[in-house]
């Protein structure tokens, strides 16, 4: 069993930075891949970025890349998500997720466990 906790979130000016961490327990973290997604208001699940058990592949959707960067840090089982340049539109409650993806990383799916989610409020 894995528990997933998020902090980081919080209110920044368009154009600001934050970084966001999700902390787990379960010693079967670092064997897992682990994911980020968000839900802004009146919309659906997006997925964010995602990282390999062993952070030696990460993946992004388009609308982040050169902006957001996802790492990993197995010895604290912690996984992070550096967000630079935020817009507005980056407005969202941000959630982290781990499970054995085998291959569709962007799929909320093909993950087994979240976390409560951080919200992250971006100012024009």
């Amino acid at each position: 069993q894995v528990q997933l906790v998020e902090s980081g979130g919080g209110l920044v000016q368009a154009g600001g930075s934050l970084r966001l961490s999700c902390a787990a327990s379960g010693r079967t973290f670092s064997t897992y891949a682990a994911g980020w997604f968000r839900q802004a208001p009146g919309k659906g699940w997006e997925f964010v970025a995602a990282i390999s058990w062993s952070g030696g592949n990460t993946y992004y959707v388009d609308s982040v890349k050169g902006r957001f960067t996802i790492s990993r840090d197995n010895a604290k089982n912690t996984v992070y998500l550096q967000m630079n340049s935020l817009k507005p539109e980056d407005t969202a409650v941000y959630y982290c997720a781990a499970g054995p993806v085998q291959s569709d990383y962007a799929l909320a799916d093909s993950y087994d466990y979240w976390g409560q989610g951080t919200q992250v409020t971006v100012s024009s």
